[in-house]
């Protein structure tokens, strides 16, 4: 039989305040107010970092793009089945004239006719900077062109700026460029003697990888950029990257060690290329800094053969 006695908490739950002397929960005490400054600093943190309006909208309660409003049935209609007598159906409308090219291809004809007036990489950057082509400018903060020596051997191409790169404008300046820098420094080189940059130039918002599209528009200014340098190496750093210089649908793991001629129209002659582990993965993928120390003793090889 139960006894009606209420068991005494434990000394263990008295030790650490899990329940009060009757040995009731106490109850939990609300988290003290926050600073505008703070909660600021958590939505960065949490990576929220975009503004994209001044109000907050309800989508859900936006009416639907394709809604077409529905007129009543008329009295006809309504009366009995129709008849064969019956007004024949409204023809469909006729085609219109020819459309107009698509935004994105309009906006690679622009990239290609503004890169191909630069002649230095002064000029490529005031092109960049001047382009509204691709809509990754009016969400980014700043520019992210380059870094590095413009008579560079050796070039390094990335994906895309993340935060810290759009605060400051420079590429590879986060965690991932740090380690960057530990990497070259183990080859005897460091920034001043290499340029690195990007295949795109301006940040996605909440860092999400550039999509086929952007990567295409700003192209042009790239091939521009790699024309200008002339170097004798070119190192695509990460996949998507390998993918856009290369052309080649091939993981980097299958890339890496491998080399290939990479060429424009304007380039005088071929340019080495290979691909490299991007620092990102080796932060989470320490297992795979052997072969990428590998790769780092390749390029230097190919740097002494040239």
């Amino acid at each position: 039989m139960r006894s009606g006695k209420r068991k005494p908490p434990s000394a263990h739950g008295r030790r650490f305040g899990c329940c009060d002397g009757q040995g009731i929960l106490p109850p939990m005490n609300p988290e003290p107010p926050q600073s505008a400054d703070g909660v600021l600093r958590f939505y960065l943190e949490s990576g929220v970092d975009e503004c994209i309006g001044e109000q907050p909208v309800d989508r859900y309660a936006l009416p639907s793009a394709d809604a077409t409003p529905t007129s009543a049935p008329s009295p006809a209609a309504t009366e009995g089945p129709p008849t064969m007598a019956a007004e024949p159906a409204t023809p469909r409308a006729q085609a219109g004239p020819p459309r107009e090219p698509m935004a994105g291809e309009g906006a690679v004809r622009g990239a290609v006719a503004l890169a191909r007036k630069a002649t230095s990489l002064d000029d490529v950057r005031a092109a960049l900077a001047a382009f509204d082509g691709c809509p990754l400018s009016k969400t980014a903060t700043n520019l992210v062109f380059g870094d590095g020596n413009p008579e560079a051997r050796l070039v390094f191409i990335g994906e895309a700026p993340g935060a810290e790169e759009d605060r400051r404008g420079l590429p590879f300046v986060g965690p991932s460029g740090r380690l960057l820098d530990r990497m070259l420094g183990s080859i005897g080189l460091d920034r001043t003697q290499v340029f690195i940059s990007n295949t795109v130039f301006w940040r996605p918002p909440g860092n999400r990888s550039p999509t086929t599209g952007e990567i295409a528009t700003y192209m042009p200014f790239l091939e521009r950029m790699l024309e200008l340098i002339d170097p004798q190496v070119l190192v695509a750093v990460g996949g998507p990257a390998a993918t856009a210089l290369l052309g080649l649908g091939e993981g980097v793991g299958k890339l890496r060690g491998r080399w290939f001629p990479y060429q424009t129209p304007r380039m005088p002659r071929p340019v080495q290329a290979t691909a490299i582990f991007h620092p990102a993965y080796l932060l989470r993928t320490p297992g795979q800094k052997r072969m990428a120390w590998r790769d780092l003793l390749a390029i230097q090889e190919k740097l002494a053969e040239i």
